[in-house]
């Protein structure tokens, strides 16, 4: 390959957003078509950047909108390269419609999704409405919690997409600014390791080889939509997990660096828990550990992986507790949040006694503090020792005015 290869420091001082733009870079994608949104532009921004000097070869595609910017992704995947893009918030929404088009085609597409709250009110700031938006449009979906996940994260989700038994697109999520604009320390790979990691992009069923000729897109109707549907869900709940922990043991040989399906923090033991996804597992697992030395015995579960949802796996770490929150970092608009519905649907043919309620917290930027998190596990202590929900099942946490409450 006609390239550059970059020499990297052990540990850089990157931000999430250039932790993942040096992914694309590492990972050879052949093409990149996107539209800048604030907060993820640096990272098809750092791609540019690097093509230009000469770091990768490939092609950097200008469009003129986020839904021509996975247009021009699914044209250049069904083709045949290795692709990826990335967006936030409204251009997510513009993007949504062929979000389905790319899962749909079996097109193994990386989006890097920098969660950012949806408009109106206009806001740039992070929270995860544009990350549940999407969440049910076929597609993988990995959550990093900070620069050093986002980084490793990209290098997983092309291994497991590529996978000839998947095929399937998938999201990279990280917390606006939260994560995308905070300089971390980040431990690197090699642009060799990371290259050998990933593997040479094997196409599969691209429309360039033309000794096999193939249609994309074709219309189904009644006949035959139902059982391409059945199999993509089928693929993702069954096929897809053992891959995911397959990349994970795979990547942690070579870096060191574990990660699980669902990350428990202090769960062998614990009677209370918080489930949460992207930069609030960090700041709950320091109160976590505060909780302990006041005699509550604290616990986090993490959602590593977003879609397929874990249901054995959060069922298997929330077993024994007697109280759990579930911390939506988006407004559930006229119901209960995502993932109090899915801890719901995971605990509900268990023989769990826990005492489940829900908590949106953070949206538009909104901080969670420690403090939130030190009253959040008195009142699930409180609700553990009643034996009961002793407020209401739905809540607002950090929100001005009186407390709401709901259900």
């Amino acid at each position: 390959m006609a390239f550059d290869k970059m020499e990297l420091r052990d540990i850089e001082v990157w931000d999430g957003n250039f932790a993942a733009a040096q992914a694309l870079r590492q990972c050879q994608i052949d093409v990149v078509a996107a539209y800048p949104i604030t907060p993820s532009t640096p990272i098809v921004e750092g791609y540019a950047k690097f093509l230009a000097d000469g770091y990768v070869e490939g092609e950097f595609v200008m469009v003129e909108s986020e839904h021509a910017a996975m247009s021009g992704c699914i044209g250049a995947a069904a083709a045949g390269g290795r692709v990826a893009t990335a967006t936030s918030s409204q251009g997510l929404a513009l993007m949504s419609e062929t979000l389905y088009q790319a899962s749909g085609m079996r097109l193994p597409i990386v989006l890097n999704l920098v969660n950012r709250a949806l408009a109106a009110p206009l806001n740039v700031n992070g929270d995860h409405s544009d990350m549940y938006m999407v969440r049910d449009s076929g597609w993988i979906q990995f959550d990093a919690y900070n620069p050093q996940e986002a980084y490793d994260l990209n290098f997983i989700a092309f291994k497991v997409a590529e996978d000839h038994d998947v095929r399937l697109p998938a999201i990279v999520n990280q917390d606006g600014f939260m994560t995308s604009h905070t300089a971390q320390g980040v431990k690197t790979l090699t642009d060799d390791a990371a290259y050998n990691f990933v593997g040479e992009f094997k196409p599969m069923n691209d429309m360039l080889d033309l000794d096999h000729p193939v249609t994309h897109g074709v219309q189904t109707e009644e006949d035959w939509h139902f059982e391409h549907k059945a199999r993509q869900h089928r693929d993702l709940m069954v096929t897809v997990m053992p891959k995911i922990q397959a990349a994970f043991d795979e990547f942690e040989k070579l870096s060191g660096r574990k990660y699980n399906i669902v990350e428990e923090y202090d769960m062998d033991d614990a009677d209370v828990a918080v489930v949460c996804m992207g930069t609030s597992v960090e700041t709950a697992r320091e109160v976590a550990t505060e909780m302990r030395a006041q005699g509550i015995k604290a616990g986090v579960v993490g959602i590593r992986v977003l879609r397929p949802f874990p249901f054995m796996e959060i069922a298997e770490a929330l077993k024994d507790v007697k109280a759990i929150a579930a911390l939506d970092r988006s407004s559930p608009n006229g119901a209960a949040g995502m993932l109090f519905n899915e801890i719901a649907g995971a605990l509900f043919n268990t023989d769990t006694k826990a005492l489940l309620s829900g908590y949106v917290y953070g949206l538009g930027g909104r901080d969670l503090t420690k403090a939130h998190l030190r009253d959040l596990y008195k009142e699930l202590q409180a609700n553990a020792d009643a034996g009961k929900v002793t407020t209401q099942l739905q809540q607002f946490i950090g929100v001005r005015g009186p407390k709401l409450a709901f259900l």
